[in-house]
């Protein structure tokens, strides 16, 4: 029999099992729902529900470009331990790959995607690798990019980084210049590219906390409005140094000083060349996650009795 598209999102759900997998187990068991769910349970699958509460904010974040095309993705598990396994390491590499290779167009489809070099999809191959590992993993996110590209991945795999260039010029010439960008954009993780990039809201947003402030300071609370809104305006030059890469000060004083954008100017310059910084992605492993320190430490006590 074949499984249905319902069938299998109720095992998923009793389960936490992937979906490839709900999907043999429903058809070996001929339909009967308490029977696939041995069937995971005999094959140690249906255990990772118990695991997949668990939060999993270490793991890698990888950039890797082969011609000219990239792809940034964060891979995430229990444990920074589990995360030096080779194995895992080395699904987290085909996962990249298979970004390249594939082009998914969400999570969904690169989870459903054969991955690369292996004849199993993405989540046949990280159910097994659960299987040996025994922690919760998560494919979080992933970013591709097609054009001249430069990778770069700091600590080990805890930030990763690609910078598109635009430019007329040899992709060998300009690795240095992108290599550079790169690592200000490791080092002081811009929201945007440039100006142009901040949205109209985001702008009188940053006016509005600006005058909020004003207006809590004695010294300033007094002024009229238009004087308030001007001087609002004046200190979005700081926002725009901060926050916009182009408009950030070079961290590489020992190769140029000024702005990250004078800097691929006067590189182009010196190149002979039309060369612009076009785009750029940068994930920081765990960001945004919610990590509870002492989740993986006090289960493990748990299990040990030393919780009385």
């Amino acid at each position: 029999m074949k499984a249905s598209p319902a069938e299998i999102k109720e095992l998923m759900k009793a389960t936490g099992v992937g979906m490839m997998e709900c999907k043999k187990a429903i058809e070996e068991a001929e339909g009967d729902r308490e029977k696939a769910i041995t069937i995971l349970r005999e094959r140690g699958l249906a255990t990772q529900a118990k695991k997949a509460g668990r939060i999993a904010a270490e793991g890698i974040v990888t950039a890797v470009v082969e011609g000219n095309v990239g792809a940034v993705v964060e891979v995430n598990i229990e444990t920074d331990f589990a995360a030096n396994n080779d194995e895992f390491k080395a699904f987290v590499a085909a996962v990249a790959k298979t970004v390249i290779e594939k082009n998914p167009a969400d999570l969904d489809a690169l989870k459903a995607a054969t991955i690369s070099g292996g004849d199993k999809s993405v989540d046949e191959t990280l159910q097994d690798l659960f299987i040996k590992i025994r922690e919760n993993m998560v494919i979080r996110r992933f970013q591709r990019l097609e054009g001249t590209l430069v990778p770069y991945v700091h600590g080990g795999g805890r930030i990763g980084v690609i910078v598109k260039l635009d430019t007329d010029l040899d992709a060998d010439k300009v690795f240095e210049v992108g290599k550079n960008v790169a690592l200000q954009v490791t080092s002081m993780n811009p929201r945007f590219l440039c100006k142009k990039c901040v949205t109209p809201e985001i702008i009188e947003e940053e006016k509005n906390i600006v005058i909020a402030q004003m207006n809590e300071d004695p010294k300033m609370s007094s002024k009229p409005d238009q004087v308030k809104a001007k001087i609002a305006e004046g200190k979005l030059a700081k926002f725009y140094t901060e926050n916009c890469l182009l408009e950030q000060e070079f961290v590489r004083s020992d190769v140029f000083e000024g702005s990250v954008g004078k800097y691929v100017e006067d590189a182009a310059k010196k190149l002979g060349g039309k060369l612009n910084v076009a785009d750029f992605v940068r994930f920081e492993r765990g960001e945004g996650i919610e990590k509870k320190a002492d989740d993986f430490a006090a289960e493990v006590a748990a299990m040990a009795g030393l919780n009385k």
